[in-house]
């Protein structure tokens, strides 16, 4: 990784941080059910996963379909459920977030569903992982953000309320699923892993929208040009990116980064959809955003201390971290994680 953030760089988090700004305005603005637009993104994106997936890694499909790699053995039976587990929380994800958009305001749906490292360590804390002082008071910020953000809504109840409910469930299944996704991986490589999860999104989706009998065709084309800007844009531009910039830099930058995506998607609703923000949730918004800031770096700097500790008392510097494949990696602690594609 560079040390530096050079022009390239830079401009790959600038994509990122636009192309997934679109996902809740495109959602909000399309006539289609939530449902029926989250199932049609899961759809296009293992369709366009599934060939590059046979294209990049066939051997690695090959394997897999002849059981010589791990996933398919009897031992590994446990991961692939978890690999289940945490592919029906990302559809959760996807369903309620999606649905939230059309019940609150944008700004408020991409505020919330923000708030997935919060609940990610909090998820850790219930798992046994000590929980800094930091991370406690970036905890209590954010939670005191959301409360005066959502004051509004609370007070006058309704869908706006209902909306910021589903937005909340949003992040704490993409933060469940981070948390299954770790236990699930086993050896299986990431784009396997992706369109694995894409494929089982898809799937349930579309039984959730056959029991509902919701229409998944006949759209008009509002909502046609709305699909395609979430398959284009958080798809395949903002997948890309992502991966393209975490190579360069950290993933707790991006993840600092993204949380720009609630003023850009707010922006994008203004100027498309002519909604607004409401004044008074504006600092409930600014709340949210730096205590989810404070719970994701603080993680990072308590390894920082604990890695210098130990260069201290024995002599050896501390592993980079950046580099690629660290010996005997530490648990996953609160504030080391990127925020997922939402």
């Amino acid at each position: 990784m560079k040390s530096r953030l050079d022009p390239l760089s830079m401009a790959a988090m600038a994509v990122t941080v636009v192309s997934v700004s679109a996902t809740a305005p495109l959602t909000a603005a399309a006539s289609a059910s939530p449902l029926a637009m989250a199932f049609w993104r899961n759809c296009l994106g293992f369709a366009v996963l599934g060939p590059l997936l046979l294209l990049l890694r066939r051997r690695e499909v090959v394997r897999v379909a002849r059981g010589e790699r791990g996933i398919l053995r009897r031992e590994q039976w446990r991961p692939l459920f978890f690999g289940f587990l945490a592919a029906s929380s990302l559809a959760l994800h996807f369903a309620s977030f999606m649905t939230s958009t059309r019940l609150t305001s944008v700004a408020m749906s991409t505020a919330l569903v923000a708030t997935q490292p919060v609940w990610q360590a909090l998820i850790a804390a219930g798992q046994g992982v000590r929980t800094p002082r930091r991370t406690w008071a970036g905890l209590a910020l954010a939670v005191l953000g959301a409360a005066a953000a959502g004051g509004l809504d609370i007070r006058s109840g309704g869908t706006a309320l209902l909306g910021d409910l589903l937005a909340l469930v949003g992040a704490v299944a993409q933060a469940g699923y981070t948390a299954l996704s770790e236990r699930s991986r086993a050896d299986v490589s990431t784009p396997l892993y992706s369109t694995f999860t894409s494929l089982v999104c898809g799937v349930e989706l579309l039984a959730v929208c056959r029991l509902a009998h919701i229409p998944l065709t006949g759209f008009d084309r509002s909502t046609q040009l709305s699909l395609l800007g979430l398959l284009v844009l958080p798809q395949i531009l903002g997948l890309g990116s992502l991966n393209f910039a975490l190579g360069r830099t950290s993933a707790t930058t991006m993840t600092v980064l993204l949380l720009l995506e609630t003023p850009v998607a707010a922006l994008a609703a203004w100027w498309f959809m002519g909604q607004g923000i409401k004044p008074a949730t504006v600092p409930g918004l600014l709340l949210i955003i730096v205590g989810v800031t404070v719970v994701v770096t603080s993680g990072v700097a308590e390894q920082a201390t604990a890695q210098q500790g130990r260069h201290l008392s024995t002599g050896i510097p501390p592993y980079p971290a950046y580099a690629p494949d660290p010996p005997q990696p530490p648990r996953l602690r609160p504030g080391k994680w990127c925020t997922g594609l939402t």
